[in-house]
């Protein structure tokens, strides 16, 4: 089905000029890197906010492989404990930077008394699973092993994000949950990538910002040579784990008009059968990244969006005061 002309019209010019600018999702595996670095150029990372002080801090990485590098927010001259936000940037495994969400993380630093981290974990193809989660899991690690120097509280840590990151913030809580090391409190998953078998009917849409042809290529990337087996573990795809029981409360947002919008309401269905309080946002006319700063600035829609998602991290770390 085509689901192109029910878009929200505020966002028609900019979705039509993204699809334009489309490359051909095979060409990641032969110049990954060089795709990366064009769009980059194209659309630098956003400034962090006035007043917030954003720095960059090497976590050790998972064993063999080099240090995360995890940013950290935080409101200028803030001397008391605060909650620990850790936000992972979206990309569909295979792209996105871990400073291109600067505009939001620092906002709510600003504005919600927390630290916020961002991880900058490896991308697939080069690094398929469990490169990106197991990189996530680390830096989380240090955040909560570092967190009196870095004035957080570890039993106050909410986790989430976007698309991938979402999927990865999703997978994290299940082995958080799982090694039993540490524990968090909320989890954020915002239109999350959460299903490799693509056999939904929202997944077959022809849809603008993420096809999917482009979907098909993430999965393939990230899984390697786990793609398309029956040996794919619940932290690579989260809709595989058979136990969502015990996992921190969840926020889950999609718009109508987004290809993963059948398997984040199948997701959400799975959690409230498990006993896992969890909050469903569903957003009529909005396609994938509906709610992003560079999609929303005109358009009252992902507006909305964007501030249901703060005020729940709002209500969430009031909850754990």
């Amino acid at each position: 089905m085509d689901v192109r002309e029910r878009v929200d019209p505020a966002y028609r010019e900019l979705v039509e000029a993204a699809a334009a600018a489309a490359v051909d999702p095979e060409e990641w595996f032969t110049r990954a890197a060089e795709i990366r670095a064009e769009r980059a150029e194209l659309m630098p990372p956003p400034p962090v906010a006035a007043g917030v002080d954003c720095s960059d801090h090497e976590a050790p990485g998972p064993e063999g492989a080099l240090p995360v590098t995890v940013r950290v927010y935080r409101k200028s001259g803030a001397t008391e404990t605060q909650p620990a936000v850790y936000w992972i940037h979206g990309g569909g495994y295979i792209a996105g930077t871990y400073d291109m969400s600067n505009d939001m993380c620092s906002d709510w630093a600003a504005d919600l008394g927390a630290t916020v981290f961002s991880p900058d974990y490896r991308l697939a193809p080069e690094h398929a699973y469990p490169a990106g989660v197991e990189d996530c899991y680390a830096g989380l690690k240090w955040v909560v092993d570092h967190a009196e120097e870095l004035g957080v509280d570890p039993a106050r840590v909410i986790i989430g994000g976007g698309s991938a990151g979402g999927g990865l913030a999703a997978a994290l809580a299940l082995l958080v949950r799982d090694r039993g090391e540490f524990s968090v409190t909320h989890q954020v998953l915002i239109y999350p990538m959460v299903d490799d078998t693509r056999t939904t009917a929202s997944s077959q849409w022809t849809t603008w910002g993420w096809s999917p042809e482009s979907n098909h290529v993430g999965w393939k990337a990230y899984l390697g040579e786990l793609f398309e087996t029956d040996s794919i573990p619940a932290y690579a795809a989260p809709t595989r784990a058979t136990d969502l029981s015990g996992l921190p409360p969840a926020y889950i947002s999609v718009g109508t008009l987004d290809i993963f919008l059948d398997e984040d309401l199948e997701y959400a269905r799975r959690l409230i059968e498990a006993g896992v309080p969890t909050e469903l946002k569903v957003y009529p006319g909005g396609p994938h990244g509906f709610d992003s700063p560079r999609m929303n600035q005109n358009a009252e829609l992902g507006q909305r969006a964007a501030a249901d998602r703060k005020d729940y991290v709002r209500r969430a770390i009031a909850s754990t005061a």
